[in-house]
C-alpha cells in the first residue's frame, strides 16, 4: 500500500484505567477483557473510516490485570 500519496488523519486513543474498568471498580478480568474487545473494536471502526490511529495507556494497574 502505497501511503506516501494518501491523506490519512491521526486520532490520538488513549485506553486509560477507566476505559478498562470504571473507577468504582469490581471488575473481573473477564469484564476488563471485554471492554478491551469493545475498545478493539470502536478502534477497527477509526480504521475502517481512514483514520490511522495511535494507540496509548498508562500501564496503571488495570493493564497487570489482564
Amino acid at each position: 500500500v502505497d501511503r506516501i500519496n494518501e491523506s490519512h488523519q491521526r486520532v490520538v486513543v488513549a485506553l486509560g484505567g477507566n476505559a478498562i474498568a470504571p473507577s468504582d471498580g469490581g471488575y473481573t478480568a473477564q469484564e476488563q477483557t471485554a471492554n478491551m474487545a469493545g475498545a478493539a473494536n470502536n478502534i477497527a471502526d477509526l480504521i475502517s473510516d481512514g483514520y490511522e490511529p495511535v494507540i496509548t495507556h498508562g500501564n496503571g494497574p488495570q493493564v497487570g490485570n489482564l
